[in-house]
This record gives C-alpha cells, sequence and structure tokens, in this order.
C-alpha cells in the first residue's frame, strides 16, 4: 500500500481521536467518569504484531517490509512516519472511516494497544528516502509543493508537511521519500471522494488535475 502514506505513505493525514463519555444522571463522581489512561507505547511489542503473521493472514511486514521500507511502489513506507497518524490510521481502518478491502480486516483485528505499539515501532525506523523520476514534471512539482497555485486557491504542500516533508508530528503526516505511486493513488483518492478521512485533503485535490497529481507526487519522492 503506497504513500506512508502515508504518502504507507500524505500521505500519508490528523492526530489520534479522542475519547468522550455521558454521564447517568447527576451522581457520577469525576474519578469514576474520567476515561482510562493509554498505555505506554511497547515498541517490542510492535515488532512482534508487525512482523509475526496471524493465523489465516498475513503480517504487515509482508507487504510493508520488516523495518516499514515498503520496496513495492503500491505499499506505503511507514518508517519514521508519525506514530499518531499511524495510530489514526489504524483506527480509522478499523472503524470502516478509510476503506480498505486488505487494511480493514487486518486493522479489525487488533486492539488500540496493539495499534499503538506497532505504530510507535514503525514509526522508530529510520525511512529509505526515494528520488524523483520524472525530469519533464519535477518542477511543476517544486511548484505547486512549495508555493501552490495561487490563482485556484491551492495552497502550498510545505505549509502543513514541510519544506523537506517531515511533517509536523501528532498534526500531519510524513511524506518525504514515499513512493510517488502511492502518493499519487491517495491524491486521486482525496479527489474523488474515494478517501474521506481528511476533509482538508479532499478540498486540497479536488483542485487538482492528473498531470499536478503526478507532479507533485513525484517531488515528494526525492524529499529528504
Amino acid at each position: 500500500m503506497k504513500l506512508f502514506a502515508h504518502f504507507l505513505l500524505a500521505a500519508l493525514m490528523g492526530a489520534a481521536a479522542g475519547s468522550s463519555f455521558a454521564a447517568d444522571d447527576a451522581g457520577a463522581s469525576p474519578a469514576a467518569a474520567a476515561p482510562a489512561k493509554a498505555s505506554k507505547p511497547d515498541p517490542a511489542k510492535g515488532d512482534t504484531l508487525f512482523n509475526a503473521a496471524p493465523a489465516n493472514s498475513q503480517s504487515c511486514a509482508s507487504c510493508h517490509n520488516a523495518d516499514g521500507n515498503s520496496a513495492i511502489p503500491a505499499n506505503p513506507k511507514l518508517a519514521q512516519q508519525h506514530p499518531e497518524y499511524i495510530l489514526k490510521q489504524l483506527q480509522d481502518f478499523k472503524s470502516g472511516k478509510r476503506k480498505s478491502p486488505i487494511m480493514q480486516p487486518l486493522a479489525a483485528k487488533l486492539s488500540d494497544e496493539d495499534m499503538r505499539n506497532i505504530a510507535w515501532f514503525v514509526g522508530s525506523k529510520k525511512v529509505k528516502t526515494g528520488f524523483s523520476k520524472e525530469k519533464d514534471l519535477v518542477s511543476l512539482g517544486e511548484k505547486i509543493y512549495r508555493g501552490g497555485i495561487s490563482d485556484r486557491q491551492i495552497p502550498a504542500c510545505a505549509g502543513c508537511h514541510s519544506p523537506n516533508g517531515a511533517g509536523i508530528p501528532a498534526q500531519y503526516p510524513r511524506l518525504g521519500g514515499q513512493h510517488a505511486d502511492y502518493t499519487s493513488a491517495q491524491l486521486v483518492q482525496f479527489r474523488d471522494g474515494k478517501r474521506q478521512n481528511s476533509p482538508q485533503m479532499n478540498g486540497v485535490a479536488a483542485k487538482l488535475n492528473d498531470r499536478e497529481i503526478k507532479a507533485v507526487a513525484d517531488y515528494i519522492a526525492g524529499l529528504r
């Protein structure tokens, strides 16, 4: 699954969902009503979950590699992605907010603790950066990424994802080095309304044509 992305990779973007509660009549004490505190992530357990295939299923590593650096352009690189972003995507797959015939059944088997451990494990791995391939489009991609397209009110990608594609922890995903094929596919899904777990990205991608999407995705692949 590509762009970690995201951008296994822009995208491979959002923070983990919070919890809410409603008290019965006026008698619940603040201590009783407070949500349970999430356990501290355990990357070692995440390593086991990521690399061990569950019964009648594949491991995460079979699509994303043992260190999260997918070698398959259609699958995102997850290495060095912000753990909070990975956690949110797994939660969205499980809830059905983000659609994927591959990821939804896999995420459905994971608890929030499992997801957190996986996210912090793979996020701790260093990403292997890529490179741009479309020389005739890279200048257009750079222009859109760094400056947007003002006359069509398309904002610069760098404004949220940073000039080098590192993103902003807990807010916007890392894009730098993500497979161009994956990033392009995600932008098309955002544009066409097939991916709906980021209203911001739906609005931005809706204004991009196929050539612009291909250009910015290729430029992102070379960021480091």
